[in-house]
């Protein structure tokens, strides 16, 4: 554990993905369970690239839960940092894709959004060991939406500010997690002044913050060391990190699934901060050559279906690189 570098809180789940693309839920006649969340696909996705990795959250003592935690065991996650629940289950996400890949989360069957173990971690058994050797504490904000949960992010992030731990954020808005929407921009914004880095979608960077602009939510946070936009489609990733602004265009991919896409970003970009040192950040160079390393994990990911299941190898994004220099 001693070489422990990052640390992914949140929650574990399988997103039951369509298998009949460009129907609605109603319509679709069969699914597929691929095993997803995004700070557990963060976590995966880093060990996989190299960097050893722990995962915080809580699941069901259930086969659902079980199967998930030997996702992370065979993945090779250290999972000190795993509750379990004795009653609640593990959750599970009906998720629907269009014609060319794009999903939309479609809700969690008949059980309402804080019925789930996720929703029920807890604060007082979180492992401040893990946060000793740490660098990082990845979470989202979907843990905000449940009182008990929510107590355990702050716990993580007193944790992580005694022991000089990275903070970074993936946004990840998702507003059928929350009982009540309303509730969500209060919490939200008790996060900010912890934060070091800032990953968003362009459309949730408008929905907060009113514009797409990296920089202009950089100055407006006034606190953050870098934010970074991601984009469906053909647009250019933005990012503004250390005061360098910039934008990266994206590789073209046969894409088949982008679920997880965002989170396989996110874990090349912290890898690369860990192989090279947050130090680099400051040579506008190399802040570009790290942001494009992460958009080529991105692309790779949408290749092959599921979130986990389908992110590369540093291997195999240094080959794609190679061969689409960007």
């Amino acid at each position: 554990m001693s070489e422990l570098r990052v640390l992914c809180l949140g929650e574990i789940l399988f997103d039951r993905l369509a298998d009949q693309p460009g129907r609605e839920i109603e319509e679709v006649e069969s699914w597929t369970d691929y095993p997803g969340g995004a700070p557990a696909n963060v976590a995966c996705g880093l060990v996989k690239l190299g960097t050893p990795t722990a995962f915080i959250g809580c699941i069901g003592e259930d086969p659902v839960g079980t199967e998930l935690f030997s996702v992370l065991e065979s993945a090779g996650v250290e999972t000190m940092g795993v509750q379990r629940h004795p009653t609640a289950p593990t959750r599970k996400v009906y998720v629907v894709r269009s014609e060319n890949g794009d999903r939309a989360f479609a809700g969690f069957g008949d059980l309402p959004a804080d019925a789930f173990a996720d929703a029920y971690l807890q604060a007082d058994a979180l492992p401040e060991n893990l946060f000793q050797v740490a660098d990082f504490l990845v979470l989202g904000t979907l843990e905000l939406a449940y009182p008990e949960t929510r107590k355990a992010v702050f716990r993580a992030l007193e944790f992580a500010d005694r022991h000089n731990v990275k903070i970074v954020v993936d946004f990840n808005w998702r507003p059928m997690f929350w009982r009540d929407e309303s509730e969500a921009r209060s919490h939200i914004h008790d996060l900010w002044p912890y934060v070091d880095f800032l990953k968003m979608t362009d459309e949730e960077a408008q929905k907060v913050f009113g514009t797409e602009d990296a920089g202009a939510i950089v100055r407006r946070l006034n606190s953050v060391e870098g934010v970074l936009i991601t984009a469906g489609g053909d647009k250019p990733v933005s990012y503004c990190i250390s005061e360098t602004e910039g934008r990266v265009d994206p590789f073209a991919a046969n894409v088949s699934d982008t679920t997880g896409a965002g989170d396989a970003f996110l874990a090349a970009f912290l890898h690369q901060l860990c192989q090279r040192g947050i130090a680099c950040l400051q040579n506008p160079d190399m802040a570009r050559e790290i942001v494009t390393y992460a958009c080529a994990a991105g692309a790779l990911t949408t290749e092959r279906p599921g979130a986990i299941a389908a992110q590369p190898t540093a291997g195999e994004v240094e080959a794609f690189l190679e061969r689409h220099p960007n």
